[in-house]
């Protein structure tokens, strides 16, 4: 089953072409959220999550629809790939049920590792003109 999820920012914004894009993607079920990426409370995409099963595909129109970071978007690729659910990003044409598609959020993975490691190591780095 293919389960399409959409967002936008603002009260304002109409999420009608996503839906549209989605739909002609062949998604039998539609979430649609109108909140700020940032936020961490999207209940239609924790609805449309929970629905997911084995098999699945989760499909959105562009990458920064779904994941609120890097980090975010890694934790939700590794919890669907722990779930056998397939990530489709009709816009950048990536599909993680290809090998090309998981190659791209592994590579994602160590970015947002490397990000990691080099935030810590500059917060262990003393600054310059900093009295010893």
């Amino acid at each position: 089953m293919r389960i399409g999820y959409a967002r936008v920012s603002t009260r304002d914004q109409h999420p009608e072409a996503q839906a549209d894009a989605l739909g002609a993607a062949g998604c039998e079920r539609i979430f649609t959220d109108k909140a700020s990426g940032k936020l961490a409370r999207r209940p239609e995409l924790d609805e449309g999550l929970r629905g997911l099963r084995a098999g699945d595909q989760l499909v959105v129109t562009k990458l920064d629809r779904l994941g609120r970071s890097l980090e975010h978007l890694i934790d939700l690729s590794n919890d669907l790939q722990a779930r056998d659910v397939d990530l489709v990003v009709l816009d950048q044409g990536i599909d993680t049920s290809t090998a090309v598609g998981r190659m791209f959020f592994q590579i994602l993975g160590a970015i947002a590792e490397f990000s990691v490691i080099s935030t810590r190591r500059a917060a262990d780095v003393p600054t310059m003109g900093a009295a010893a």
